[in-house]
């Protein structure tokens, strides 16, 4: 159930950091949405993957943080993978 309880949250992170990403680096993006989606897909496997390595432990609050770093890793990659 925890499980279940996570996602919703990483997909918030990740659309938050998407949104965020695309205020601080108007034009280099993928507009509003590609930005948000990105964000939300680089949550969602940063989120699965700190959960797998157990860094940081805690639950909701290590998933949220493991979902902003694999955000921001995401969509630095895929800004530099479009260049």
């Amino acid at each position: 159930m925890r499980e279940l309880m996570k996602l919703p949250m990483m997909l918030l992170v990740g659309c938050v950091v998407g949104w965020f990403f695309g205020l601080m680096r108007p034009g280099r993006g993928f507009g509003l949405v590609g930005n948000v989606v990105i964000g939300a897909a680089g949550a969602v496997a940063g989120g699965w993957l700190f959960g797998r390595l157990d860094v940081p432990p805690g639950g909701v609050v290590g998933a949220m943080i493991g979902a902003a770093v694999g955000a921001i890793v995401v969509l630095l990659a895929a800004v530099r993978a479009w260049r």
